[in-house]
């Protein structure tokens, strides 16, 4: 089953109720969101952009940025090394500044392509991690992660917008699972996009909210 529950049903079903509060759209105002809606690129950055501002509303979750950070911080970290090899070889004589410089070119080669296989094989498709603490009888954690990709156009049907969701609830620090589920669903660009390109951004996050409610309750896959 999608949601495999390891404690009592009253202790469970109550967590899940105070999960799924504040996941209908939101109230507040919103600026309209407008792309080239023949650009699946745009679409989809559009899309990922209004999932992240949607799931990370403080009713929600609060947003991780590891990967962000991860990837940032290396990029920084070899920008610096050029920098700063650079400027020794500049000032240096250049037959004692050689053995420097090599090393700082390999050390920025190095950075930078783990910069590249990090965001590759370990950051991927991720597009929104989430976690925050609920309370029903004892502090519980819940952690869900989103993937999102781009199916392409085929002759029958538009290219869609493709997302995948895990969820994980415990407590004690993490060492006790009480509940996990993950479910992937996907919608065709032109469900959220008119033909002026502006976005249905309530409609879009009813679709997220259903998905992620549906995760929760133990509906998922």
């Amino acid at each position: 089953p999608a949601l495999d529950d390891q404690t009592d049903a009253s202790s469970s079903d109550g967590a899940v109720t105070n999960a799924l509060l504040g996941l209908g759209p939101a109230l507040e105002p919103r600026e309209v969101v407008k792309v080239n809606n023949a650009s699946v690129t745009e679409m989809k950055h559009a899309c990922d952009d209004a999932l992240k501002r949607f799931l990370s509303r403080p009713v929600l979750f609060n947003q991780i940025h590891t990967h962000t950070d991860v990837r940032l911080g290396l990029g920084w970290a070899s920008v610096f090394v050029a920098g700063g090899t650079g400027l020794y070889g500049w000032n240096a004589d250049f037959e004692k500044s050689k053995p420097l410089v090599w090393a700082g070119l390999i050390l920025y080669l190095l950075l930078t392509i783990l910069q590249a296989l990090y965001a590759y094989f370990i950051e991927g498709d991720i597009v929104f991690v989430g976690k925050r603490k609920t309370f029903d009888k004892r502090i519980m954690t819940e952690r869900i992660t989103l993937t999102s990709t781009t199916k392409p156009s085929s002759p029958s049907s538009p290219p869609a917008y493709t997302l995948a969701l895990t969820y994980v609830r415990s407590a004690s620090g993490g060492k006790s699972l009480l509940g996990r589920g993950r479910a992937s669903t996907e919608r065709g660009y032109n469900t959220f996009f008119d033909s002026q390109g502006v976005m249905d951004q309530e409609g879009f996050e009813r679709w997220v909210g259903a998905l992620v409610e549906g995760v929760m309750v133990g509906k998922g896959e």
